[in-house]
């Protein structure tokens, strides 16, 4: 909202009136049925009309009625929409009205929203918010919720076949920050979404623990090739949580936790590198060790025919004015950035990823987000910027099929795992131990 068009008094009592029908909404939520709660929200946003509150009708038909309203009501009713989204999560038994919450917009009547009524200009500016980026991100949140619910109550299977990219948002628990939540998401929102990140984050992070051992100690059985009846125990089959096979999710696993570089692992070559140029003379000394450092992970016949030229000139360009300066961590960060921008995509604006997509067709899936996760190892606050970019490339293939966009949800998967197993809460050591002397 911009004040600087309002008066003082007129921006405050259109705070007060926001802050009114906020306070509703959420002594509604606090102390009535979730399906009460829904009849009237029926009533104030999609019918528009026979709400039993004149006072709350008064409120609304003011906020609707200014001339800031297309601008400034998606915001009001987003916020709207969470403040019964946050207490309805808290609750597993109350979650699946969250879905009912979305489904309730497909219900908007159509032939009205031309004429100057309360009603008609509520459906017009309540289609309006369809179109906004608001909208989207509880859509994606309702898919996440029903999905979990369903998996929950065994009424989906737990690797569903998903028609379009955008479904697979549940598996995705790191691009949530940036499909879900924008600048101005209320604190409402946000605790939702963390909410649910963290769930579906922990309960991934232990089936692909219990996945593992389990592979393990079949391995094992079978090395001893002793049957299991004759051990006298059953080894109980788990469920692989990825969408890749399992000859996939293994060799990702052994490539993120194990050696790969001369009997080294990601983390070994990040510390070695972090020592190494802690005390760097100056930026360009930084960028060359960078580029030293980017390069070894890149197969060598790939990286000579063009690739390793073209980073090389483009990390020269970075920052120039500074090569003789004593690099800081903002500037490395910086430089960090711009190299994931250049390997990934740049933004949404422009959202070119012939790199990325080239050093997948040459270097596979798993040694390309092998490398991103080697940049991230060395500045780990670097990680929410990574996600970024995987974000745009979801949001941009967003209707896509599986099958049309195959190459990045491999990738996608490729990710969630090598975050898990290197930054998770679920101790993962193990692996390392195993892929050690292997």
């Amino acid at each position: 909202m911009n004040i600087n068009s309002l008066s003082k008094r007129q921006y405050n009592n259109i705070i007060g009136d926001e802050q009114y029908l906020y306070d509703h909404l959420l002594e509604c939520v606090k102390t009535k049925s979730p399906q009460q709660v829904l009849d009237r929200f029926r009533h104030l946003f999609i019918q528009a009309r026979n709400y039993d509150d004149q006072k709350v009708l008064e409120v609304l038909a003011k906020l609707i009625a200014t001339k800031r309203a297309e601008l400034n009501f998606p915001s009001v009713l987003n916020r709207c929409c969470h403040i019964l989204i946050n207490m309805w999560q808290l609750n597993p038994k109350t979650q699946p009205f969250i879905v009912e919450l979305v489904e309730l917009f497909n219900y908007l009547p159509s032939g009205v929203g031309i004429g100057k009524s309360y009603s008609s200009r509520m459906v017009q500016l309540v289609r309006h918010f369809l179109t906004t980026d608001y909208y989207k991100q509880i859509q994606r949140l309702a898919v996440i919720i029903g999905e979990n619910q369903g998996r929950k109550n065994n009424l989906i299977p737990t690797k569903p076949k998903q028609e379009t990219v955008g479904n697979l948002i549940t598996r995705y628990p790191y691009l949530y920050d940036h499909c879900l939540l924008s600048v101005d998401s209320s604190s409402e929102q946000q605790q939702t979404v963390y909410q649910v990140k963290n769930q579906l984050e922990k309960k991934f992070e232990t089936e692909l623990s219990q996945f593992v051992t389990y592979q393990i100690r079949v391995a094992q059985a079978g090395r001893e090739k002793m049957a299991q009846q004759e051990r006298g125990r059953i080894i109980k089959p788990v469920t692989n949580p990825t969408l890749l096979s399992d000859r996939d999710l293994g060799r990702s696993l052994k490539h993120y936790v194990g050696p790969v570089e001369n009997g080294y692992s990601y983390q070994d070559l990040s510390r070695s590198f972090l020592t190494h140029t802690s005390d760097v003379r100056n930026y360009q000394l930084f960028k060359d060790d960078l580029y030293e450092y980017i390069i070894q992970s890149v197969d060598g016949k790939y990286g000579k025919h063009s690739f390793n030229k073209r980073l090389y000139d483009k990390m020269q360009d970075l920052y120039p004015k500074y090569n003789q300066t004593k690099p800081d961590e903002f500037l490395k960060m910086r430089t960090y950035s711009q190299v994931f921008n250049y390997l990934i995509v740049e933004s949404p604006q422009n959202p070119n990823h012939l790199v990325f997509m080239d050093m997948i067709s040459n270097m596979g899936t798993t040694k390309t987000i092998g490398l991103m996760l080697k940049l991230v190892l060395v500045c780990s606050k670097v990680k929410p910027y990574l996600e970024k970019r995987f974000s745009i490339l979801f949001n941009h293939y967003e209707s896509f099929t599986r099958e049309g966009a195959g190459w990045l949800v491999r990738s996608l998967e490729k990710v969630h795992v090598a975050f898990s197993v290197n930054f998770g809460n679920v101790d993962m050591s193990f692996l390392r131990r195993i892929y050690a002397k292997n």
